[in-house]
């Protein structure tokens, strides 16, 4: 396995610390399935997002965000405009956008739009170990959302991705790995109940665009953005039943990890 350092908790503490204090403006081309919960994700850490998808619309509020997410999970012809649009706006301001390449490699539509996309300088790319693997060539994708291989696995892919894409790359799973293409920081934590509801990575992949928006090391950011996601995962396990009410309790998790960033 390719050495890797940990993520120092006084970085992710501090981090989280800038992330309320700005309380970034977040514009979120994401799919339809995960809305509501990335939005209540972003809002219990205190940011403000938005959901605007019109292509008459995307362009204008993209350049005045302070981050743009774009998750193809739900892609359609209109979309990929739409996303194309918001990038476009967001480079041409000079604002962090975040690639989530969901289900990439495992339908030809969405790889070829996530590869085209990878020409416009993303800040970040998170995706599970399939996704990263199916984006740099080197893998057929996974079983739809869900990967077919452990995060390990694709570490190389990431690297490789980040350096020649020049931008910070995370592959999440039980441990996330976060890359600049030289540096790697893996990020413990999280529950496996994570990934029996729908949405976690997305909604990741929206604080991950939070936390690029913000000044400093982009690849401790990034990491900072998986820790705190993994950190209220892990305390919203403990006190759950099971998936239905581990997810009002991840939201909450976060809320209080903000508070006591504020305190």
């Amino acid at each position: 396995m390719t050495p890797s350092d940990p993520l120092a908790d006084g970085d992710a503490a501090a981090a989280l610390t800038l992330f309320t204090q700005r309380a970034p403006l977040i514009h979120c081309l994401t799919n339809e399935v995960v809305q509501a919960l990335t939005a209540n994700v972003l809002l219990a850490l205190g940011a403000s997002p938005a959901m605007v998808v019109a292509p008459q619309e995307v362009a204008q509020f993209s350049a005045v965000a302070d981050a743009l997410l774009i998750n193809v999970g739900t892609l359609t012809a209109d979309r990929r405009d739409s996303m194309a649009a918001a990038v476009r706006a967001a480079r041409a301001q000079g604002t962090p956008w975040v690639l989530d390449p969901v289900a990439a490699g495992a339908l030809t539509f969405r790889t070829d739009f996530c590869r085209q996309l990878l020409r416009e300088a993303p800040a970040a790319i998170r995706g599970n170990a399939s996704e990263i693997l199916a984006l740099a060539g080197e893998g057929a994708g996974g079983r739809g959302v869900d990967s077919r291989h452990d995060a390990a696995d694709a570490l190389a892919a990431a690297r490789d991705l980040a350096r020649r894409v020049n931008t910070v790359v995370a592959v999440t799973g039980e441990v996330d790995y976060v890359t600049d293409g030289e540096r790697l920081l893996r990020v413990p934590g999280g529950s496996p109940l994570m990934a029996r509801v729908t949405g976690t990575g997305c909604a990741l992949s929206a604080v991950v665009a939070g936390f690029c928006a913000l000044p400093g090391d982009r690849l401790i950011l990034v990491a900072s953005a998986c820790r705190v996601m993994a950190g209220a995962g892990q305390r919203a396990a403990a006190a759950a039943r099971g998936p239905g009410s581990f997810l009002p309790g991840l939201v909450d998790a976060l809320w209080q990890a903000a508070q006591a960033a504020q305190a």
